[in-house]
């Protein structure tokens, strides 16, 4: 019964991601270790062209339920003013990929400063994307039978196309200081229509995040007995909001070179969703993360959270003219 459970929950899961318009973005747990997907004005934020590679399995009780990858590169450019950037992205739910969606976007974030410690990034991205469905990996709930489990035909009707091709644009701006800095995103524009049964608008999210930089240390350069690097904290706030939907996400880090812990909390306006609870190794242009949702809605019995890994790589920054003020953020 329990595995029955399941399968209904994941055929319905899946079902209502194509056929309803609210559908929501991907959610990923380890925020700042993807910077382009939050934000677009994170383009060039750390000066240096930066890899940034992110694997997420949500829900894995749920026969790989929702598995995500990413991968991306930036770097700022003295000529342009500002940075570059690209992400690529494939988002698969259900089991063998029923539901597939695969973008490519490329950024520019415009650099200026305001004031001596004020500096502001503005973004702006433009993406491809490809929704494409497998429509003999479905299973539909007139199709389970209690005993035999998925048997006979579906009534449910086929669409017309299963790939479906579209653009998308986001913008975003970040402030930051020496020790805080503040975000807020703007994505999918233009809304468009993503679904395979007549035009069904896709949601604009908004993203809107800070945070600030604690040193715990009684001088910036000190380095304890073992060789750790000055102890910094890092409270931050995530707030997101899609198709009637709030999440808020309250956070804080620990990053003692070369090591990172972390925590953060996120919920609804009216229920509880899950803790986030991070670990990070950081050294010298080489970081790697893990963080695990430990799920406390009512479908904590059923989904066994979910698992995230990103890897980070910082190449040897190229010789500039002006001196640039990078963003002083957490990695993970």
């Amino acid at each position: 019964m329990k595995n029955f459970s399941k399968i209904v929950l994941l055929a319905a899961l899946v079902l209502g991601s194509f056929r309803v318009a609210s559908a929501q973005d991907v959610i990923f747990s380890q925020f700042y270790a993807n910077p382009l997907y939050m934000n677009p004005a994170f383009a060039g934020s750390k000066v240096c062209p930066r890899i940034s590679l992110n694997y997420r399995s949500q829900w894995p009780s749920l026969v790989s339920a929702f598995t995500t990858v990413s991968a991306s590169y930036d770097q700022y450019v003295d000529p342009l003013h500002g940075g570059i950037g690209a992400i690529i992205m494939t988002d698969r739910q259900g089991d063998h990929g029923a539901l597939q969606t695969s973008s490519l976007a490329v950024m520019y974030a415009f650099r200026f400063q305001l004031a001596r410690e004020l500096w502001v990034n503005a973004g702006l991205k433009a993406g491809i994307v490809n929704t494409s469905l497998n429509w003999n990996e479905l299973r539909f709930p007139d199709m389970i039978d209690r005993v035999m489990g998925f048997t006979g035909m579906t009534s449910a009707q086929m669409p017309e196309k299963t790939n479906k091709w579209y653009l998308d644009f986001d913008a975003g701006i970040m402030m930051y200081g020496s020790s805080w800095y503040a975000g807020f995103a703007a994505s999918h524009l233009t809304q468009p229509s993503n679904g395979f049964y007549g035009v069904t608008e896709l949601p604009i999210k908004l993203t809107a995040n800070a945070g600030v930089l604690i040193n715990m240390a009684e001088e910036a350069r000190r380095t304890s007995s073992l060789g750790l690097g000055t102890p910094v904290l890092s409270p931050n706030f995530i707030y997101q909001y899609q198709a009637g939907f709030h999440y808020f996400n309250y956070g804080l880090y620990l990053d003692w070179m070369p090591f990172l812990v972390g925590v953060w909390f996120r919920n609804g306006l009216e229920n509880a969703d899950a803790f986030i609870f991070q670990v990070g190794f950081q050294q010298d242009y080489f970081k790697v993360g893990y963080s695990y949702d430990v799920t406390v809605s009512k479908l904590s019995n059923n989904t066994s959270g979910a698992h995230e890994i990103s890897i980070g790589i910082l190449l040897p920054c190229p010789e500039k003219k002006h001196k640039v003020k990078a963003i002083r953020c957490p990695s993970f």
